[in-house]
């Protein structure tokens, strides 16, 4: 399927993964709908995007976490925005590496609300209007921590697995209605990830990626385009989308980047 002159929506669109989506669909043509907390890194975006490839942007400055929020924003789109096409759900984070015994509550809750509940949100606002026109694609960005579990991953795996089991539901929830659902589930991708994770802590992000190369958030979004493109026939249920380095959640080849 062509995406140009569709609408597009990206959350978490000021950084990493969401910023790389931006370009990738803004290149293919797309109109974009940009959410994320930051409103100054989104009009930047905008700015470079808007210069590059002429592309047709609205940004909006939208917490997943507040439900009564996402809802309203979504309802008050401008008409011209409101026949969403395609929806990445990409917002999400890591908090701490704690064990479940020593864990810190406000990160749970933090990544739950943001991880899980924002995605319900966003996606409760916005399907029943792909249902009505009878088109549309969620594309939700998971891990390959929704289908592993590591030490001090507890609360994050737990959220990825959810969104893992949340995708096939929808799929079967939309079946018939010409909606599509795909998830992409990435291993390590070098981004802020690793310093949200680590509360600033650069030093420790750092050694998350040291001794062999990472997915860039490129791989990522390329792979989400790949999704959206595909035939009105055919759906990318699910994409596990690893370094060449990592075999699984904990085993990685460091040696030396090239």
């Amino acid at each position: 399927m062509e995406v140009e002159g569709k609408i597009v929506l990206i959350t978490g669109a000021s950084s990493g993964i969401g910023v790389a989506c931006a370009r990738e669909f803004a290149a293919a043509g797309a109109r974009l709908i940009l959410a994320a907390r930051r409103g100054r890194r989104l009009e930047e975006l905008a700015d470079e995007l808007g210069t590059t490839f002429g592309t047709e942007i609205l940004t909006s400055v939208v917490d997943v976490r507040e439900r009564v929020a996402v809802t309203r924003w979504i309802r008050e789109l401008p008409t011209a925005w409101q026949a969403i096409s395609i929806l990445v759900n990409n917002a999400g984070l890591a908090r701490g590496v704690a064990p479940v015994h020593e864990g810190v509550i406000d990160d749970w809750e933090e990544m739950i609300d943001t991880n899980l509940k924002g995605v319900l949100y966003i996606t409760r606002a916005v399907l029943p209007g792909m249902v009505a026109r009878g088109e549309g694609h969620v594309i939700n960005i998971g891990s390959i921590a929704g289908h592993e579990v590591y030490p001090g991953g507890n609360v994050y795996c737990a959220t990825k697995h959810a969104i893992n089991g949340l995708s096939r539901a929808m799929g079967i929830d939309l079946l018939g209605t010409g909606v599509r659902v795909s998830s992409v589930d990435p291993g390590m991708v070098e981004t802020e990830f690793s310093i949200v994770r680590y509360h600033g802590d650069e030093e420790l992000a750092a050694a998350v990626y040291e001794g062999f190369e990472p997915l860039h958030p490129a791989d990522v979004a390329d792979a989400v385009l790949f999704c959206a493109t595909r035939p009105p026939h055919a759906n990318v249920r699910e994409m596990v989308l690893m370094p060449s380095a990592q075999a699984s959640a904990v085993h990685v080849a460091r040696t030396s980047r090239s």
